[in-house]
């Protein structure tokens, strides 16, 4: 399969190397990192980059788009970016299936793609999702016809074993997990709204709110 990791300035780095990571372990995917300009991606983290080996321009099909998320308020930028926009349009005539980890579905709700469908995005990001017209859903990998998102960060890994099951069935998937050694086991059952304290959860959601109000600086 032809797999198409979409990366912009600001970008989550496990949004997009989860994906890459389950993608490259079952050996029968080509992945391409694009961008709307090739070269280094600065990380949300300013800790580094990734690197984009194609531009938009030359890469224009895919079986799989993958939309990646970021630290708000760095999906802003591709939000009103009609260049990107339109390049995803374009993907998803292409695809098999047109994707996003964590808040990378507000971009896809941006390109007008998920309009009245059900979604998935990171939990601090429902209210805005909800706003664009889609419907947020807290599961963590939600599909709805060839369009998959999943939830925040970590999810894209889930997202894509999925996706490795449906192409190439449940065993090549389940090597792929086996060969990443994807067990999780976390030191603390907080990883969602549903579980961590409330007050925890109240914190990271004002932090998450305040930093949606700026403008991007990456």
């Amino acid at each position: 399969m032809k797999i198409a990791i979409m990366l912009y300035d600001g970008i989550t780095a496990l949004d997009a190397i989860g994906p890459y990571e389950v993608f490259s372990a079952s050996l029968k995917c080509e992945v391409k990192f694009v961008a709307k300009e090739k070269g280094l991606i600065k990380l949300d983290s300013s800790m580094g980059y990734l690197h984009a080996d194609y531009s938009f321009s030359e890469v224009t099909s895919a079986d799989v788009l993958v939309v990646p998320g970021c630290c708000p308020p760095n999906y802003k930028t591709p939000m009103n970016d009609e260049e990107t926009l339109n390049w995803i349009r374009q993907m998803d005539k292409t695809t098999k299936w047109t994707t996003s980890v964590c808040n990378g579905s507000l971009i896809l709700s941006a390109a007008g793609l998920l309009k009245g469908k059900l979604a998935t995005t990171h939990w601090g990001s429902f209210d805005l999702l909800k706003s664009l017209g889609t419907i947020p859903t807290s599961e963590r990998v939600v599909r709805q016809d060839k369009i998959v998102t999943a939830a925040g960060v970590s999810s894209g890994i889930d997202m894509a074993l999925q996706l490795v099951a449906w192409e190439m069935g449940e065993d090549v998937s389940k090597g792929v997990q086996l060969i990443l050694e994807y067990d999780p086991q976390p030191p603390f059952d907080a990883g969602s709204p549903k579980k961590a304290p409330t007050l925890l959860v109240e914190g990271i959601g004002k932090m998450l709110q305040e930093l949606a109000e700026k403008e991007p600086i990456v």
